[in-house]
């Protein structure tokens, strides 16, 4: 009997140490691609990949705020996409990730994500620097090929995808640069994001969130146009005495913050003061003139009290409600301390019935030669388009003064058909590489207007989900022209 116990001891204690060096445990790892992430402060992703030899692993986030796509695999490669919620204060902060092994094994990775970007003191100027910023207006407008605007998007009041488009990623504008733009124009608000209605102070949030796209077109190496757009109209729909001394108040708090907090950017970022500013759109009366006037000299003021770079940063004036014919009856070029750093700025929509109206007055068809296949507009075609062009060049370019088209456009009818359709496509593509060859021509530097809608009636040139192109025919239209138009500087 005891001789059985004994046989029965050894060979248990033979099987637990077989078992304790079993190489199929032993052989048992777990390895991450990398062992720490930075990132910004913007709501972002990234990625690692996990490898095993194990049979599964689990994983954890230390904060609420870093969040992971898979927490369990048993495969032996797993892609994990790592998303981390914008940083919205002036810590940085981080989290840790751990992945564990079925043995209990385990690696982490650390992810850490930075502050917000301080906000300057911009009630004091510094130093003016020339550094970066040896270019005069005449010179970067030639060094602008052609513009795109992202438009429906920034300038929406409080909610940058409450106009349809989905947020701006660097994926669209890198879209954008490979269609053949190398600027862009970014419509953008700013009352609607004031966290102070007495000190007009802008959220930090938002500065945070207009230098991220900014950025994304600087790693492109484009030229950049941020503006005060519409935004509810606050300053776009009153150019009238009783609003003034309130809008002007504003205009220069703005942009003394936008200002200073850009101050560091180097000339490819260009300013522009206003939008549309307009009481209707009639002509305008000479206090309409007098007070929009006014909005351009404050904003001028404003940038250059800054200091840094913003002493020589080309800034762009806009025309009464940027239109053309009232740029030459009216516009007047305010004073400005630095020399040979400003542009104007209109746009073209003409004739509307064609660029942009949808009623029943609309016409399908652009351009003499079409006329046999419909009905034109009975203005605004190639003869004047011209003249209009050169009168501006004549008016503005030929005085020193770069004009900025910032918008122009002609909206696709997609709902037609046939050859209906057809010949307006056609007709379409005609206008914009006229208007953009044609403005070059005249020293005049064109900004296609795309406000992201692909459906009836849209502009949309590009896919804002994926930055692919959406209208071939348009685009190329657009680029052609831009070849074949040569700047008179």
């Amino acid at each position: 009997m005891k001789k059985t116990i004994y046989v029965a001891l050894v060979l248990f204690a033979f099987i637990t140490s077989c078992k304790g060096n079993d190489p199929s445990l032993s052989k048992q790892t777990i390895a991450v691609s990398t062992s720490s992430i930075a990132l910004n402060y913007s709501s972002q992703t990234s990625s690692v990949t996990v490898k095993m030899t194990g049979t599964k692993w689990n994983a954890t986030s230390d904060q609420s705020w870093c969040t992971l796509s898979v927490n369990s695999s048993s495969s032996k490669e797993t892609d994990v996409t790592i998303s981390v919620s914008g940083n919205n204060s002036f810590t940085a902060r981080n989290a840790k990730i751990i992945f564990t092994l079925n043995n209990n094994d385990t690696v982490s990775v650390k992810v850490s994500q930075s502050a917000l970007p301080s906000i300057p003191d911009y009630s004091s100027p510094i130093a003016a620097s020339s550094v970066g910023m040896t270019s005069e207006a005449k010179t970067l407008a030639h060094n602008i090929t052609i513009g795109w605007n992202l438009g429906n998007t920034l300038e929406v009041p409080g909610n940058e995808t409450g106009w349809g488009n989905p947020l701006t990623t660097q994926q669209l504008i890198d879209g954008v640069k490979a269609a053949g733009f190398n600027a862009v124009r970014i419509p953008c608000a700013w009352d609607s994001y004031v966290e102070d209605t007495i000190s007009y102070k802008i959220k930090a949030t938002w500065l945070a969130r207009v230098k991220q796209v900014v950025d994304y077109c600087y790693k492109n190496n484009m030229y950049v146009i941020l503006n005060i757009h519409w935004d509810g109209g606050w300053l776009e729909n009153h150019p009238l005495y009783a609003y003034q001394e309130k809008v002007n108040a504003k205009q220069k708090a703005y942009w003394q913050q936008i200002a200073a907090y850009f101050r560091d950017y180097d000339e490819h970022l260009l300013f522009a003061g206003t939008n549309e500013v307009h009481f209707d759109y009639n002509a305008p009366s000479a206090e309409n003139i007098a007070v929009q006037l006014s909005y351009n000299q404050t904003f001028v003021n404003a940038v250059r009290s800054t200091g840094g770079k913003n002493a020589y940063r080309t800034l762009i004036v806009q025309s009464y409600n940027t239109n053309i014919s009232y740029a030459i009856s009216y516009m007047k070029i305010p004073d400005d301390s630095a020399s040979k750093r400003l542009m104007v700025e209109v746009h073209c929509y003409d004739p509307w019935d064609f660029c942009g109206d949808t009623s029943s007055s609309a016409v399908n068809l652009w351009g003499s030669s079409y006329a046999a296949y419909g009905k034109i507009s009975s203005w605004g075609q190639e003869d004047y388009i011209k003249q209009q062009f050169s009168t501006i060049k004549t008016n503005f370019v030929d005085k020193g003064y770069p004009v900025i088209l910032g918008e122009f456009g002609a909206v696709r009818r997609s709902s037609l058909s046939g050859t209906t359709l057809t010949n307006h496509l056609a007709s379409r593509a005609y206008y914009l590489g006229y208007v953009t060859q044609y403005a070059k021509n005249n020293g005049i530097v064109p900004f296609y207007w795309d406000n992201g809608v692909t459906g009836n009636n849209g502009f949309a040139l590009i896919n804002r989900s994926n930055g692919s192109v959406f209208d071939s025919q348009a685009l190329n239209a657009i680029v052609t022209g831009s070849s074949n138009g040569v700047y008179p500087y």
